[in-house]
């Protein structure tokens, strides 16, 4: 494994898919098996993401057949109501959710309180239902991007961006101070590096403001990128500096492509790792550095990798931390990996599914994105495809060939 890991933990069976897939009907694994098994075909996923956005953009009704396929498997439904079954049942697991308003590609102050008044009546409701621990924030969704990037690059603003910029940290603050009030945790979405600048510098202000007695803000922190770490470490000394608690959830990354494409067509140098393996020793650094400081920090594991899983365990009991810690958690996307989360769940670890919700045509960006970055990232499609065909076989299902 990696090399911090320094004393073995009891096994999590990740192989044992009847426990994870326990709550799949033989119809539910069925029709997540075609939808992996076309997903697992990158050609056929940038066409079908192509019409799709094609359709949506000409107003075609073919909301109900995206309804029906990649919406079913990775989102829970349009509204809060409709996804209380979904956090119920997950719930009954052992399970939280992360919950995830998913519109993106929102450009108009209109779209953007919009999305805040949504964002502050999902936290009310989150405070009344003990399964809700976590709602996600994309700070894309609340402030113009052009806007995010001139702040990044730290230029000046002229009066009329500057009353936008403020209108943009007031919103975030409302959000915030609503998740305090509701004691429900806010992630901010890591996103791309030419604005990550600006997010984290909000990140670390309203961080500041509200983690004083208890990780509320939590900071994404992607690890493909080769300034991470040196990142983390300043963000916790940050939070020595500033008296509050450093909360992060790591993951590895979700713009790879754009990424690369734009360093290269700007003649910068490349923000990310020029390995697989390298990205991996760096996310298990990270892991390991917040682990080892776990008096300080929260930190959520949010990884569809098992090793990462089992190096997290393997630390917590090199550290002397029992399964649930309070400041330790682990993440997934709903749809995906439930080898991990339900196992992990059973064994007494803080687990919590990301589940995003919204309107299907809003939901779509979302969806292409995230189809796009799992189809891409290191076979995963793939391994997902390959449990659920184990569990289909170990039912019985002679129609499903290997």
């Amino acid at each position: 494994m990696n090399q911090v890991m320094s004393k073995p933990v009891e096994a999590l069976p990740f192989e044992d898919t009847a426990f994870a897939f326990a709550h799949k009907s033989d119809r539910e694994l069925r029709r997540s098996h075609l939808l992996f098994s076309l997903m697992n075909n990158p050609a056929l996923v940038d066409i079908g993401a192509r019409l799709a956005e094609w359709a949506f953009r000409l107003r075609l009704p073919v909301g109900w057949l995206v309804k029906n396929t990649i919406y079913r498997q990775f989102c829970g439904g349009e509204t809060i109501d409709e996804v209380k079954a979904v956090i119920r049942q997950l719930g009954r697991y052992n399970i939280k959710t992360i919950l995830d308003y998913g519109v993106e590609a929102k450009t108009t102050e209109e779209d953007f309180e919009h999305s805040a008044e949504h964002l502050q009546k999902t936290l009310d409701y989150a405070a009344d239902d003990g399964y809700i621990h976590i709602v996600s924030m994309k700070l894309s969704g609340l402030f113009r991007f052009a806007l995010l990037e001139k702040v990044n690059r730290m230029e000046g603003l002229d009066a009329a961006e500057n009353a936008e910029w403020q209108q943009g940290i007031r919103r975030v603050e409302r959000i915030c101070q609503a998740a305090y009030n509701a004691g429900i945790l806010i992630h901010v979405d890591a996103e791309h590096s030419w604005i990550q600048g600006a997010i984290d510098r909000i990140a670390w202000t309203m961080s500041e403001r509200f983690n004083r007695e208890q990780p509320i803000v939590i900071n994404a922190v992607q690890m493909y990128r080769k300034d991470r770490l040196a990142f983390l470490e300043a963000s916790l000394e940050h939070a020595r500096e500033h008296g509050y608690r450093c909360a992060v959830k790591l993951v590895r990354g979700a713009y790879m492509e754009k990424e690369r494409a734009r360093a290269a067509a700007m003649g910068y140098p490349d923000p990310i790792h020029n390995t697989l393996e390298d990205t991996h020793n760096a996310y298990n650094r990270a892991l390991e550095f917040c682990i080892r400081h776990i008096d300080e920090m929260y930190v959520c594991n949010a990884t569809h990798n098992e090793d990462s899983c089992r190096l997290q365990a393997a630390l917590m009991a090199q550290y002397k931390l029992p399964p649930g810690h309070p400041m330790t958690a682990t993440a997934q996307l709903y749809g995906m990996s439930d080898n991990i989360s339900y196992t992990m769940a059973r064994a007494g670890y803080n687990v919590e599914k990301y589940l995003p919700y919204g309107p299907v045509q809003e939901v779509v960006p979302y969806l292409i994105r995230r189809t796009r970055e799992n189809t891409s990232a290191g076979g995963r499609m793939s391994r997902e495809l390959a449990r659920i065909r184990m569990e289909l076989h170990r039912r019985g299902d002679t129609k499903i060939q290997s």
